[in-house]
């Protein structure tokens, strides 16, 4: 009976600590995945993209910000072997008219390890990005594994972000997402 009672009371102490909380604990960084069906008339080509959003829990910094891995320069080199890369930064306002194929919400510590890995890719000297084996596809990929998500790269769909992301999101039943 004693015992039953300093359960509860410890319980119910825990749940009115948790109300008290101040609001950063309940903090969170959403990470979703993103296709854009490429335009020809804007001179784009489909990509995928991740766009991140939320707070901080450590530090209480709001989070919101997109990034891509493109070529730096849209031309036939493309084709011919690898050229300058760099992240991407959609405009918002474009960012609603993408396909959201699914979302993640991830811890602080995760959030650096892919900010960390944009930043290597952002930074990485040389020619990099390359149309079949290191594109946007890629690097979203490298951050879905950093969320830990299982990742393929299947030779048809690395110039196809929209099939490529629908692919992802049935190889991870857990995200509950639907194909567009």
């Amino acid at each position: 009976m004693l015992r039953s009672f300093i359960t509860r009371l410890i319980a119910a102490i825990l749940a009115l600590a948790a109300l008290l909380l101040p609001a950063s604990a309940w903090a969170q960084v959403t990470v979703s995945f993103h296709s854009f069906n490429g335009s020809l008339l804007g001179n784009r080509f489909p990509h995928a993209f991740v766009a991140v959003s939320g707070k901080l829990d450590d530090t209480g910094e709001t989070v919101e910000d997109n990034w891509g891995f493109t070529a730096k320069s849209i031309s036939p080199a493309i084709l011919a072997g690898p050229v300058e890369g760099e992240i991407y930064h959609e405009k918002p306002k474009y960012i609603h008219s993408t396909n959201t194929h699914f979302s993640l919400t991830v811890s602080d510590a995760t959030y650096r390890r892919m900010e960390a890995e944009m930043a290597a890719w952002r930074d990485a000297p040389g020619k990099y990005y390359d149309l079949d084996k290191r594109n946007c596809i890629s690097f979203v990929g490298k951050i879905a594994e950093l969320g830990g998500l299982k990742v393929d790269y299947p030779h048809e769909l690395m110039r196809k972000p929209k099939a490529w992301l629908n692919h992802i999101a049935a190889m991870n039943p857990q995200l509950h997402a639907k194909a567009i």
